[in-house]
C-alpha cells in the first residue's frame, strides 16, 4: 500500500515470520546508537548477541497479526501490536535477568513499573520498535511507516501508544499527532518518554 511522504509514493509491505530475521536486521542497524538500547548493551557482542532477542520478545507478535511493516527492501521497518496484543512481559523479564548487571536490573524494573502508569486504559495500538538503516535515513521512509499504521488507528478509531527511547525521535513523532505524556528516568539509565496520539479523522 503506498504510503505518500515528501518524495515519490513509498510501498509499505507486510513482513511475514518468513521475512523476520530481515526486519530484525534492519532494527538492529537502526537502534546501534539509540541511547536506552545502548544503555543496556553499552559492549558491542552484547547488543547483537541481546538486542535481536529484545526485539522478538517486545514486538515479534506484530509478525503473527499482520502488523510488522517494511519499505524498499528493508530499508526501515516496524513492528506495531494491535489491540489486546502486547508485550512478552514475563520473556523479557528474563531476558534482562540474564543479560544484565544487578544494578541495572533494579533500575530497569523501577522504569517498567512507571511504564505501566502511562499505558492507555482503552484499546490502543502500540509501537514498540520503528527504525531506518542509517544509511538510508531522510528519504522519509519512517513517516511512511507511520502513515501506514496511523491510517489503521484512524480507521478504527483507536489511540496509538509509544514510548520513545531517543530524542531524536520526538519531533517525528509529533509531526504524527503524539502528544508527550511524561518523561521516566532512572539515576544513570537514559529517559524515556511515553506518547499518545487520539484517532483522527
Amino acid at each position: 500500500m503506498p504510503a505518500t511522504t515528501t518524495g515519490e509514493p513509498v510501498e509499505v509491505e507486510i513482513a511475514t515470520r518468513a521475512e523476520e530475521q530481515a526486519v530484525v536486521d534492519t532494527l538492529v542497524l537502526a537502534f546501534s546508537s539509540d541511547p536506552v538500547m545502548r544503555w543496556f548493551y553499552p559492549a558491542p557482542d552484547d547488543y547483537l548477541r541481546y538486542f535481536p532477542e529484545f526485539v522478538e520478545r517486545y514486538g515479534g507478535k506484530a509478525f503473527d497479526h499482520g502488523t510488522a511493516y517494511y519499505v524498499h527492501d528493508f530499508a526501515a521497518a516496524a513492528l506495531w501490536l494491535p489491540p489486546a496484543v502486547h508485550p512478552d512481559e514475563d520473556s523479557l523479564v528474563a531476558l534482562f535477568q540474564n543479560s544484565l548487571s544487578t544494578e541495572r536490573q533494579e533500575q530497569t524494573w523501577a522504569v517498567m513499573d512507571q511504564l505501566d502508569e502511562y499505558h492507555p486504559t482503552e484499546p490502543f495500538y502500540h509501537l514498540p520498535t520503528i527504525g531506518t538503516d542509517p544509511t538510508q535515513q531522510r528519504k522519509g521512509h519512517g513517516s511512511a511507516l507511520m502513515n501506514h499504521a496511523l491510517e489503521l488507528c484512524d480507521r478504527d478509531g483507536v489511540r496509538a501508544y509509544l514510548e520513545s527511547s531517543s530524542p531524536l525521535n520526538i519531533s517525528l513523532y509529533a509531526r504524527h499527532g503524539f502528544e508527550i505524556l511524561g518523561l521516566i528516568q532512572e539515576d544513570t539509565m537514559p529517559p524515556l518518554i511515553p506518547m499518545v496520539r487520539e484517532p483522527q479523522g
